[in-house]
Formats: structure tokens, C-alpha cells, sequence
């Protein structure tokens, strides 16, 4: 099975709704977490999300999704607290920005996570809002270590969030436990501008190689396309151009996904197989993950693509 660990919450997106300027507020489930595990499931995987969800209206309203998708929720007791909300604005360049209020989320124990880890356990995702604060972080990092006891892989997507960090230097540490443990990470290069500012993309990329177990490495550009990195060679895909009318809200979620899920298909989820990975095999990877994210753009909101769609464009191509 795919677990995927971290944040379920409600985006209130601000949207235009006539010529004057006025917007309005239009609720989608979401969260980088529960955004990947919905993306994995509907391209194919077994696939369990490690979450608590609220007892209230909007927790029934993040259900729904996950049930479509038919992800296996593995905390299976709702919480009494109020559901983490998400407020999403525009940059005016069409990339999301966002505003958080946090509850629900955060409403776990280790034991209670780790209890709920499945025995079988092939890879397991954290990223997101679990390294943000100092007890989450230790609580989600001593999950981390108990599925790679357990022989998953592990892999992260950060997904930085400076609005929720109020120390830099400390969250980079807390990092760092997660990013050690980590053999696949996928960072976007905003991400990284937040980290480093002074370091080139593939000065990181050999950073986070250099690390114990990091054996994959994947940069996401925003319109530029994607890098992959690996200790054998490395490769650059453009994206999927979206159709005009959606947004870019669970795009790097729906790509990870799509990186994780070509993997799995070519046996390549393993860390030697994952050091092997040649240019052709990085690319087709990238591709993958741009053709699910694409299609994800075209539509508001995340709402990743099913595998049948994504195995229609690779076939039109």
C-alpha cells in the first residue's frame, strides 16, 4: 500500500464573479497530503491516507473526495476539532497563494499514527505541514523512521510554507530529519529559494543526493516544466499545457503522484533502482507526472486526472 501522512483541510478559493472586481469564496477540499493521496488513488494505487478529520460539516465535505477516490482513511475516529481551513488567492501570475488556520490537523498522537500504519507498507509520503512545528515534527518524524523499519520507501514533498514559519533557521533543521530519512524528494523551486536562495538548482540537487538515503531527486518549475536527478544521470520535461479555465491548485501534488505512481509501475521504487534511473527512464517519469498535473490545471481547484486519462494523452502522443 501507498500511506501518505500530513494535512487535510478546506481551500477557500477567491474567485472573480463579474467585471467589477467582486470575488467570492468557493470551498474545495484540499491540502498538499490529502491532495497526493487522492492523486494516487485515481491513477491506479492502493492507497491509505494518515489524517485526522474533523467531526464538523467541512470534515463530511473532505471526506467526500477521499471516499470517491476510494482512499483508505487509517484513522478512522474523527476529531472534535474544527477543520483546518485554507484561504487561496491569486499572484497575479496564476500561481496559488495561501493563508492557513490550522486545527484539525494537528488533532494526532504518535501512538494513535503509528498504530494505524498498515503491516503492509510499500511506500509511505509525509511532506506538507509536518515538519512545521517542533512537536509535530518530532511526532511525524518518528512515523517516517517506523515505516522505513517496516520496509517502505520514503518520500517527501516539503511544500514550504513561510506564512506558517515564524523561524527559518529551526524549521530548516526540522527538515533536515525528514530530508535524511527521505529517499525520493521532491521540492518545487520555490521551495528551494526558501532554503537556499544562494544555491543553483543543481547544486541542491547534489546536496540532497549527498544525503544518507536520498536517492531521487525532482524539482518542479512551475511553467518551465520539471528536473529529475538521480545518482546516474539527470533529465528536464516541459509540462502538459492545462486547457484555459482552471487553476494551479494541486498541481505539484498531482505531478508527485504521478512521479510515484510511474515508478511503481516499472519496478523502480526500490533505492538501487531508484540510483539506476537513467535519462530516458527520468524523462518518461517526468512526463508522466506533467500529463496528470496538466490535466489537473485544467480544472478549478485540485482535481487530479484518473489513470484512463492520463493513459489517453500518453497514447495520442
Amino acid at each position: 500500500m501507498f500511506v501518505v501522512g500530513g494535512e487535510s483541510l478546506i481551500d477557500l478559493i477567491s474567485k472573480p464573479i463579474g467585471p467589477d472586481g467582486k470575488r467570492e469564496l468557493v470551498a474545495k477540499a484540499g491540502g498538499s497530503p490529502m491532495n497526493c493521496a487522492i492523486a494516487l488513488a485515481k491513477l491506479g494505487g492502493d492507497t491509505g491516507f494518515l489524517c485526522p478529520i474533523s467531526r464538523d460539516s467541512f470534515g463530511d465535505f473532505i471526506l467526500e473526495p477521499l471516499n470517491a477516490a476510494g482512499v483508505k482513511l487509517l484513522l478512522r475516529d474523527r476529531v472534535r476539532e474544527p477543520s483546518t481551513l485554507s484561504v487561496v488567492t491569486d499572484d497575479g501570475k496564476g500561481n496559488p497563494r495561501y493563508a492557513f488556520y490550522r486545527e484539525a490537523d494537528r488533532a494526532f498522537t504518535r501512538g494513535g499514527l503509528i498504530a494505524a500504519l498498515p503491516a503492509d507498507l510499500t511506500l509511505f509520503q509525509i511532506g506538507g505541514f509536518c515538519p512545521i512545528e517542533p512537536a509535530d515534527a518530532a511526532v511525524w518524524l518518528d512515523v517516517a523512521r517506523e515505516a522505513a523499519r517496516r520496509g517502505a520507501t520514503i518520500s517527501i514533498d516539503p511544500n514550504v510554507r513561510p506564512s506558517l514559519i515564524a523561524d527559518m533557521d529551526a524549521y530548516r533543521r526540522r527538515l533536515d530529519g525528514f530530508l535524511d530519512l527521505a529517499h525520493i524528494v521532491k521540492v518545487s523551486e520555490e521551495d528551494l529559494h526558501e532554503l537556499d536562495a544562494g544555491k543553483s538548482l543543481d547544486a541542491h540537487a547534489a546536496a540532497l543526493l549527498g544525503r544518507p538515503n536520498c536517492r531521487l531527486v525532482v524539482i518542479t518549475l512551475g511553467a518551465e516544466g520539471s528536473l529529475a536527478f538521480s545518482a546516474a544521470a539527470n533529465a528536464r520535461s516541459n509540462i502538459f499545457p492545462a486547457t484555459p479555465g482552471g487553476d494551479n491548485v494541486g498541481a505539484g501534488d498531482t505531478l508527485m503522484a504521478g512521479v510515484l505512481t510511474w515508478l511503481a509501475d516499472h519496478g523502480a521504487l526500490s533505492p538501487a533502482k531508484l540510483a539506476g534511473l537513467d535519462a530516458k527512464a527520468l524523462g518518461d517519469m517526468l512526463w508522466f507526472g506533467a500529463v496528470a498535473a496538466g490535466i489537473n490545471c485544467s480544472r478549478i481547484g485540485a482535481n487530479p486526472p484518473t489513470r484512463v486519462e492520463v493513459e489517453a494523452v500518453l497514447r495520442a502522443r
